[in-house]
């Protein structure tokens, strides 16, 4: 099923069940994806955004929070770090399994012979790669280091 579709199921059943928290985070995540399918239009994209958008979307949404649940933490303020870690749970219903480590590495492995990298300037297309195939089922601010790291000891860095 359609991711937009499913969040537009989970918010009707959140209106049914009276569930005001959930309620709350799915609309954010509906005003989201509204404003993404706005600003596509803008720029003269009438198609809408697709699947793999929205995942990007998702995926955002959850970092921000889960940085906003640490700056909490720091600051002594549990309450709104829990509500924060609530949301993220939410959230991550819509996104897909993320990968382990070793799925990763295999991923990285993979994008790297698929793109035909050979050296630290390829990096682009190996991310390229994977982001193409695994949006939303991996962090790339993490995958990044391991892609140089591919591509520095199959050539020159």
């Amino acid at each position: 099923m359609d991711t937009r579709l499913q969040v537009n199921e989970a918010l009707k059943q959140a209106m049914r069940d009276r569930a005001t928290s959930r309620l709350a985070t799915l609309r954010l995540i509906n005003a989201a994806i509204k404003d993404k399918e706005i600003a596509a239009r803008v720029d003269g994209d009438d198609a809408g955004i697709g699947d793999g958008e929205i995942l990007a979307i998702l995926g955002k949404m959850t970092k921000q929070r889960n940085e906003s649940a640490r700056a909490y933490e720091e600051g002594g303020r549990l309450d709104l770090a829990e509500r924060e870690r609530d949301e993220i749970a939410i959230i991550e219903e819509f996104l897909p399994q993320q990968l382990n480590d070793t799925e990763v590495a295999d991923a990285v492995r993979a994008a790297v012979v698929e793109a035909g990298a050979e050296s630290i300037r390829d990096m682009g297309k190996v991310m390229g790669v994977l982001k193409t195939k695994y949006t939303g089922q991996m962090d790339f601010g993490k995958v990044g280091p391991l892609v140089k790291d591919q591509l520095c000891n199959a050539g020159d860095c």
